[in-house]
């Protein structure tokens, strides 16, 4: 059985509760070394934990601490959405906190 690889997403377009491995990260040289620096390295598990009133910042979970990143910034992470085994609504194991 053969799956079809799925288009990667920019981390920005992620809804809350959606969990995701990081694939690449791009930008000016500045900016992508902040964001490896913060632990956005590829193969690593991130969170989307919740969207500010107006959609800026992003509140992110990863590799043990919590992380904002404005939606510029989060553009810049180019992710692959990670399939939850309890569907779209419990997404969210581990026990992060979430707010909506």
């Amino acid at each position: 059985m053969e799956t079809a690889a799925k288009p990667l997403q920019p981390l920005s377009e992620l809804p809350p509760s959606t969990v995701a491995i990081v694939e690449s990260v791009h930008g000016a040289s500045d900016l992508r070394r902040r964001l490896l620096e913060m632990g956005f390295c590829n193969r690593t598990m991130v969170t989307v934990i919740r969207r500010a009133p107006l959609g800026d910042p992003i509140e992110f979970f990863l590799r043990g601490y919590y992380v904002s990143l404005r939606k510029e910034e989060a553009r810049c992470v180019l992710v692959s959405p990670v399939p939850s085994a309890f569907g779209e609504e419990n997404a969210n194991s581990g026990g992060l906190r979430l707010w909506k």
